[in-house]
């Protein structure tokens, strides 16, 4: 995006203007909007919790809400976030657990940005909070079992669902379109990265067919699962999402690269998978849960990761977006590129589900 206006929704000003937003959209008379806090952890979008009471009109009362506008930075593959809140809305039509998406705004003379607001989902997301405490989530095979119906329920939102079209169906298979995809960004790279050039070939040569097309959170881990004493209470962060593999979501989930140091604990860092796969058989989800179509798809995420490692150390070394973590992100793919390697001859040693 390119000259955004700067935007805190912590001032007088802004707060106006979403006020008055608000209440057209809702038909209130009044919208009072206070208690703005800034929220961390999103790497693209800008969020905001807040308080908003509404006098008159449909949603009359005290709300708290998040404010999620649009970042300064986006990634290649990540969908604008007016895409984002329709794919986050077509998800909790289907059934799924989603802090509930409530309006969306285009016009960029309210906030000088996109943004969408949705319901505050209280709990925490980070995830080495999450790894560190065990009482966290209630019962820890009862989280693990959530986490993996609600990605069965994510995966019966219809193909030709009419609000997701702009979402394009990977081509030959959701397998080589990845493979297209990283090798046309590495060849883009001044950076010889023989590791992951050797991890693409092996994709490609050990490509997995795939029978139906499902919705593909595309971010689908531990740091974006909203988590309070009681159990999951909702999935966040939806601008990865596209048409692919049922598999793609699971491999990410338990890729090596995001169990935050835990590696006995496959499903990111939060325990086994037996867990995890009970409650997404159960929930009817339509995956083969294979061990070697599963390891194929941690390579594949591991491939990934790499690949938006480098571009996200770029957006610091390009003096774009000066920053200490994206500095650090970009030191990520060398670390990576070893498990690639390591992971490919674990698979042809035929040893799989480390």
């Amino acid at each position: 995006m390119a000259d955004v206006t700067p935007l805190d929704l912590q001032e007088a000003d802004a707060q106006a203007a979403l006020a008055g937003w608000l209440a057209s959209e809702t038909g209130a008379t009044d919208v009072a909007v206070g208690g703005v806090e800034p929220l961390g952890g999103g790497a693209i979008h800008l969020h905001w919790r807040l308080d908003a009471t509404f006098t008159g009109g449909a949603f009359e009362g005290d709300h708290e809400l998040v404010v999620r506008a649009a970042g300064d930075a986006t990634l290649a593959e990540s969908l604008d976030l007016v895409r984002e809140f329709a794919v986050a809305r077509a998800a909790a039509d289907a059934g799924a657990t989603v802090p509930e998406p409530l309006w969306c705004c285009e016009d960029d003379s309210v906030l000088g940005r996109p943004f969408a607001v949705s319901r505050f989902a209280p709990g925490v997301a980070a995830a080495h909070l999450l790894v560190r405490n065990e009482e966290l989530g209630g019962s820890r095979p009862a989280l693990l079992a959530s986490i993996g119906e609600e990605l069965a329920r994510l995966q019966t939102v219809p193909l030709e669902t009419p609000p997701l079209a702009f979402l394009p169906k990977p081509e030959p298979s959701p397998a080589l379109a990845y493979v297209a995809e990283f090798r046309a960004a590495l060849d883009a790279h001044p950076r010889p990265r023989p590791a992951l050039e050797w991890g693409l070939r092996w994709l490609e040569r050990n490509a997995r067919p795939t029978a139906q097309l499902v919705l593909v959170h595309g971010d689908y881990r531990n740091g974006n699962f909203m988590v309070d004493d009681d159990g999951l209470r909702g999935v966040l962060d939806w601008e990865f999402a596209r048409w692919g593999d049922p598999l793609e979501d699971v491999g990410w989930l338990t890729a090596r690269c995001w169990r935050a140091n835990r590696f006995d604990r496959p499903v990111g860092g939060l325990g086994p998978r037996e867990d995890f796969e009970r409650g997404y058989r159960e929930a009817g989800g339509i995956g083969d849960l294979d061990p070697a179509a599963v390891h194929y798809w941690e390579v594949m995420a591991h491939v990934r990761w790499a690949i938006i490692a480098i571009h996200q150390g770029e957006r610091h070394t390009s003096g774009r977006q000066p920053s200490l973590e994206l500095a650090l992100t970009g030191r990520i793919p060398d670390e990576v590129e070893i498990e690639i390697l390591t992971m490919i001859d674990e698979a042809e040693r035929g040893e799989f589900g480390g």
